[in-house]
């Protein structure tokens, strides 16, 4: 058999036999002919008739002979398209990911949209399922993190195998982005099964998956768990030997150091992932990774300013054509801000963090307090004191207007409490070192009852 015939006949024990039946009776009625007409010495009238009505699935060989008297192709019956029609289907969402990829989400979703409808027309399951994650994946691109993740949820509850797998991570990373940590985390833990069945332990995947689960632990702050999650990620990586699987486990490694507070231990393991990451071809995550990179080393004592800048603006170029979320990029570019700060460029600094601010209007989210602080930190560097006061207060509207309150936005309301002293405003530091005990979890005492204590004490 052939590898056409091959894929036919796997293709035909999927079909809906009511479906392939429904194309045989419109081909034939379009060729003006009867059931008879189809039979020939090795089939019946009834065999065909039960064809037809859905009730019979027919085998490779006498779809085969079907098809040549209906002077159609067993692809279009079987398919509901021609094979230079999926060629075609193929082409188009080759087309959307690439355009993904280029940092084109509208663009993608668009094409990909389009491109689906053929490919759902002619009832091809593989490349239905490929269309509907790349419209999942570029509206995650395009910050639409909740309609992504309704596309995902419908798609995960379709499909098994790697497709699942790959599905998962893209799902565990949106509920993450999302601030939704525990359904972050959950994902990982619905998807084991379908790792387990698929043989998939070993895979790429499969340490990506834990790598995106940790990061969900780390933002809650469980670093203990995510340490583990590393430990047994790397170790799952190294056996793999798969640069781009021991690459994710050394950098979520990194990021739990550093958020130890290890930060030579950081930046050791973050090289070191971004040496593996750069034999590979995945443009996205290795800008995040230069981005993560710079980080490290503006938090070193004293900051490598100069080092950082390198990784920082070749990670905001490069962010750029990817498939990175307008988020994701601007967030870059506030990083880039404060590494201009530190190598004493406010000017350039300002420029760059307008433009961020600029590129995610209206958005009450971290993000966009973290930009706006950034941009009063930039103000206050160039002395223009009073509008750097009108921005920080812009930005702690923001922080109070987020839902949820995370230790990432108690550290964002640590760093703005240190611009306000800076800037001479003692009320509102303290206002905000307020707002970052509670958005770490501590709760102040009523006056009443801290007098009562005291009282207690002196009795």
């Amino acid at each position: 058999m052939s590898q056409v015939d091959a894929r036919w006949a796997q293709l035909l024990g999927t079909v809906d036999p009511v479906v392939l039946g429904a194309r045989v009776r419109s081909a034939r009625l379009a060729q003006g002919l009867n059931q008879a007409d189809l039979t020939g010495d090795a089939y019946s009238v009834g065999y065909i008739s039960r064809i037809e009505s859905g009730t019979r699935r027919p085998t490779l060989a006498a779809l085969t002979v079907i098809s040549e008297r209906l002077g159609t192709s067993v692809g279009e019956l079987v398919a509901g398209a021609s094979e230079q029609q999926l060629d075609e289907i193929r082409l188009g969402f080759s087309y959307a990911e690439l355009a993904l990829e280029n940092g084109e989400a509208v663009d993608a979703e668009h094409q990909a949209r389009q491109t689906l409808a053929r490919a759902e027309g002619a009832s091809v399951p593989d490349l239905t399922t490929r269309g509907r994650f790349v419209v999942a994946r570029a509206l995650e691109a395009m910050g639409q993190l909740d309609d992504a993740i309704m596309e995902l949820e419908s798609l995960f509850a379709d499909i098994d195998g790697l497709p699942a797998l790959r599905c998962g991570i893209a799902l565990s990373r949106c509920y993450r982005e999302a601030g939704d940590l525990n359904l972050a985390i959950e994902v990982g833990e619905r998807i084991r099964p379908v790792i387990a069945e698929g043989g998939l332990e070993r895979s790429d995947e499969a340490v990506q998956l834990a790598m995106t689960v940790a990061l969900a632990y780390i933002e809650r702050g469980d670093l203990h768990r995510a340490a583990r999650i590393c430990t047994e990620a790397i170790a799952m990586a190294e056996e793999v030997a798969s640069p781009t699987a021991r690459s994710a486990a050394y950098w979520n490694a990194s990021i739990v150091y550093s958020e130890r507070g290890e930060t030579q231990a950081a930046l050791a393991l973050a090289t070191r992932a971004l040496g593996l990451l750069g034999e590979g071809q995945d443009a996205r995550n290795l800008a995040r990774l230069r981005l993560e990179l710079g980080r490290l080393q503006l938090a070193l004592d004293p900051p490598d300013a100069e080092q950082a800048l390198v990784q920082l603006e070749r990670a905001n170029e490069e962010l750029r054509s990817t498939s990175a979320s307008r988020a994701e990029i601007a967030q870059a570019q506030v990083v880039l801000a404060h590494a201009l700060i530190v190598d004493g460029r406010p000017e350039q600094a300002l420029e760059v963090v307008v433009a961020a601010r600029d590129a995610t209007p209206g958005q009450a989210s971290l993000g966009a307090a973290e930009a706006a602080t950034a941009h009063g930190e930039a103000l206050a560097e160039l002395g223009r004191t009073d509008e750097a006061i009108g921005v920080c207060r812009e930005a702690a509207a923001l922080l109070t207007a987020l839902p949820g309150a995370d230790r990432w936005v108690a550290q964002a309301w640590c760093e703005l409490a240190e611009l306000f002293d800076l800037l001479g405003e003692t009320a509102a530091a303290h206002a905000a070192f307020k707002s970052a005990a509670s958005a770490s979890g501590l709760r102040l005492r009523g006056g009443d009852r801290r007098t009562s204590r005291v009282r207690q004490d002196v009795s």
